[in-house]
């Protein structure tokens, strides 16, 4: 039946977005992160409308040199990150978690690169605030994670609903070694012998039966999506070769519009290639 199917009418399908409402702001992530340093803001605060700010930040660097943990998100940056700067004169590296430049130095980087501008002319009211916008625009690209997670979770809630229970014949984000050792199943065809390390999204058991299961949406096109469906088209052909074991693939979007030719040939091969309108119409049932 499934060799039967219309790929074209299936891409018809792809749905345009599975935004939840959590998808666009991660809101508890951005209030952790503004308050783990809040306190450096705080100190900072005072230097708002300064006009003597360069002066003013080295006594204020000297007397709590932990402000400079609060620099980079100033800037858009990470406090993890090395902020590099390209000058005339030589590069710099700039690191605030474990400073390695003086305080003058610092105090040119704040300069330079417009932060004493900012606090000086009072364009902002206060840094805490002013962060905290800072983080949500840097939130924004965790979507495509969220983007992931919440495929994960639809196909999750659809295993579930089918009597799969987590922890018993159902498994979530696991890898290769443990399914062998889990269900007694040789997965080195997959593997290139065992060379390879691979992490299935969910791995589910029905009778004799182990299923390996990939999900992932795509919004947007790229070669991400070439990749991808070339990848698993080659998985398709692999596990063919092993008793007792499917690959099933959950997939979605209307990235796939720019990508259909490679996605049609792991379609021509894949019989359990599936997206979210499948799952709706039950295809659960009729696959398990």
């Amino acid at each position: 039946m499934e060799q039967m199917r219309d790929f074209n009418q299936w891409l018809s399908t792809m749905t345009d977005s599975i935004a939840d409402w959590t998808y666009y702001v991660d809101f508890p992530k951005v209030y952790r992160n503004v308050n783990e340093i809040k306190i450096p803001l705080n100190i900072m605060n005072s230097l708002l409308g300064s006009k003597n700010i360069r002066s003013e930040f080295l006594e204020l660097l000297d007397k709590y040199p932990e402000i400079l943990k609060a620099i980079p998100i100033i800037v858009a940056k990470r406090l993890n990150d090395t902020i590099l700067v390209k000058d005339v004169e030589k590069d710099f590296y700039f690191k605030f978690k474990k400073p390695n430049y003086s305080p003058e130095e610092y105090a040119d980087f704040m300069e330079k690169s417009g932060v004493f501008d900012l606090l000086s002319n009072h364009l902002v009211a206060n840094l805490f605030d002013y962060v905290t916008g800072v983080e949500v625009g840097m939130d924004t690209n965790g979507r495509k994670n969220r983007t992931g997670h919440t495929m994960e979770n639809i196909v999750q809630s659809y295993l579930e609903q089918e009597g799969f229970e987590m922890g018993i014949n159902l498994f979530k984000e696991i890898y290769q070694n443990e399914v062998e050792q889990l269900f007694n199943v040789d997965l080195s065809a997959i593997t290139n012998e065992g060379n390879t390390s691979k992490r299935f999204d969910f791995v589910i058991k029905r009778d004799s039966t182990v299923y390996l299961i990939e999900t992932n949406f795509y919004s947007g096109g790229g070669s991400k999506l070439n990749e991808t469906a070339r990848s698993y088209k080659m998985i398709t052909e692999e596990a063919k070769t092993i008793p007792n074991v499917e690959f099933v693939w959950f997939t979605d979007g209307q990235g796939w519009f720019q990508a259909k030719k490679n996605l049609r040939e792991t379609f021509e091969v894949l019989p359990y290639l599936y997206n979210i309108n499948d799952l709706k119409n039950g295809i659960l049932k009729e696959l398990l």
